[in-house]
């Protein structure tokens, strides 16, 4: 049976879930608690002002896209929260002095590139959506954001976190909320939410490997690699290889991610634990496609794409009905019994996700 969907809402979805932040926020070095805290605080007063603006519906873009091709902007917001800021770099401009800058038009072209060419999607909402950015994004700010409408990226506070456009996954993961938000329109919550933070990272990790034209098994399967700060014993945000292990810290503790059924997170945190509980489908998608091989987003990937845009998938699903939306989409392309719908049953399997609820 189809499922049902509501007009698509944006939500306010960061890369860095609030539990590592809050953790930031108990520590005795007074710099560090204190940006921390500021950014939570940022961060909740934005995440209940989208809830108000959801109402209203998705805010346009703020300029018109072409009838091809992507059409990127970034804004400078200038260590202020205003959005966007001052526009500093336009389609098909040259690069400018501002390697932020240059980053983040780079990330967004990435990302388009992917959904065009691997899926055939004609930018976030399928008609050509503008992409948006803004950088320099408050004081320290250490987080990036989707705000249901364009990117967001904070600098970092050069302890904790470097600048937000240094990993390229990470623009990827959060444009990638805007396909979910024009698609299936997951809920942000419980595992539906789990199921909309994996989406971004599975997409966000496969932009990272097609522009780095890279294999299965040569990827890393790093969520943010390059961003923790030199004072974070860590490699990354979030591992879909290993579940768990991005980061072992004396402050911010170890990183709580499951890979399996067997260790799924009961909380009512982070809604659920949509940022903790989300290493269980990653870890899903990770073993299909290196069980597959080859270049990720052609197979693996494709089947991800089917599931997630096929009309199938409901807001408010869990991982057994992705585990048989995606399984079902394996056979439904490429041939029951074959390598790939073979893959998912292993795949699901390994992570201790039932193909029948």
């Amino acid at each position: 049976m189809n499922a049902s969907h509501a007009l698509p809402h944006p939500v306010f979805c960061t890369v860095v879930p609030p539990h590592l932040l809050r953790k930031a926020a108990q520590s005795p070095d007074s710099a560090r608690a204190d940006a921390a805290l500021r950014t939570l605080e940022h961060d909740s007063g934005l995440r209940e002002r989208r809830q108000v603006n959801a109402l209203r519906g998705i805010a346009p873009s703020l300029v018109d896209a072409p009838a091809e091709g992507p059409a990127r902007t970034v804004y400078d917001a200038q260590h202020r929260t205003r959005l966007p800021g001052r526009r500093v770099r336009a389609e098909g401009s040259e690069p400018v002095k501002d390697a932020t800058v240059n980053r983040a038009y780079a990330g967004l072209g990435a990302t388009y590139e992917l959904f065009r060419q691997g899926f055939g999607r004609h930018s976030i909402d399928d008609s050509g959506l503008a992409l948006d950015a803004s950088v320099h994004y408050g004081e320290d700010y250490n987080n990036a954001f989707w705000d249901g409408r364009q990117m967001v990226f904070g600098d970092g506070d050069g302890d904790l976190f470097l600048d937000f456009t240094v990993s390229i996954d990470v623009i990827g993961h959060e444009l990638t909320h805007g396909v979910t938000q024009y698609t299936a329109n997951l809920t942000y919550s419980g595992q539906s939410g789990a199921l909309n933070e994996s989406m971004s990272d599975v997409f966000g990790s496969l932009i990272k490997q097609y522009s780095l034209d890279q294999t299965a098994d040569q990827a890393d399967w790093l969520i943010g690699a390059g961003l923790l700060g030199p004072n974070v014993t860590g490699v990354a945000l979030r591992s879909m290889k290993a579940p768990g292990t991005a980061y072992d810290d004396d402050e911010l503790g170890k990183d709580p991610q499951p890979a399996t059924m067997d260790d799924y997170v009961n909380t009512s945190r982070d809604n659920g634990g949509v940022h903790i509980n989300s290493g269980i489908p990653n870890h899903a998608f990770y073993v299909a496609a290196t069980e597959l091989g080859g270049k990720a987003w052609e197979r693996a990937g494709q089947i991800w794409y089917d599931t997630l845009t096929g009309g199938q998938l409901a807001s408010n699903a869990k991982f057994t009905d992705f585990a048989r939306l995606s399984t079902a989409a394996a056979a439904a392309r490429y041939g029951e019994g074959g390598a790939e719908h073979l893959a998912l049953q292993k795949a699901w399997s390994v992570v201790g996700v039932p193909l029948a609820g």
